[in-house]
């Protein structure tokens, strides 16, 4: 499930950022680099994508970027990256990720666990690498509070797994919390759709 995902990414990585420049302008990229803002010390960006976040990083951060998606991560080699902000890319898949436990002091995810095929897998590799005390912060679309707009959702549904694989109607918070990390706080960005998460790893379990 993961390979034909990735493949259906891989096929549009060239026109992906063009598909979403319209959201991407008026309403993601504020978004983004309020996420990004808060990354520190070593950081797993899982899902880079065509590399969006990348120019909102600060200097003295270290992230290594990883997708499952070889033309999309392909795209986000090409992008600039801030001066003394060091970026490492690795095609991986969150679901089996190959680190050791432990090694990361903060996860970045904007619009990702809607698309991980398994994303309580995901969820586990992410508590897994790290840090006791390490900070994960999502920035994610998922089935609203909102009966009417969830009309919406379930209408987009089909296509959306058609074309990308992705889920309109994810209960990715509900995920997050059932992971092992601890829900430090969350705001609904858009519509109750797209919410900014932030959590943390206990320091002891």
């Amino acid at each position: 499930m993961s390979h034909k995902t990735a493949r259906k990414y891989s096929r549009i990585a060239h026109f992906f950022d063009f598909f979403e420049c319209p959201i991407e302008y008026m309403v993601f990229r504020k978004l983004r680099s309020e996420v990004v803002s808060m990354a520190e010390g070593h950081v797993l960006e899982i899902g880079v994508g065509t590399g969006k976040n990348l120019a909102y990083y600060s200097s003295g951060v270290d992230v290594q970027a990883i997708d499952f998606s070889h033309g999309m991560l392909k795209m986000a080699v090409g992008k600039s990256i801030p001066d003394g902000c060091k970026v490492n890319f690795c095609e991986m898949d969150v679901q089996t990720l190959e680190f050791e436990e432990n090694r990361f002091d903060c996860s970045i995810s904007t619009f990702v666990f809607c698309t991980v095929p398994d994303a309580k897998q995901g969820l586990s590799e992410l508590y897994r690498v790290l840090k006791p005390g390490g900070k994960a912060i999502f920035l994610e679309h998922q089935k609203s509070r909102n009966s009417l707009i969830n009309i919406f959702l379930y209408m987009m549904e089909p296509m959306m797994r058609l074309l990308f694989g992705t889920s309109m109607i994810r209960e990715t918070q509900d995920y997050i919390n059932a992971s092992g990390l601890i829900i430090d706080s969350v705001e609904n960005k858009v519509l109750d759709v797209v919410r900014l998460i932030v959590a943390h790893k206990p320091v002891s379990h």
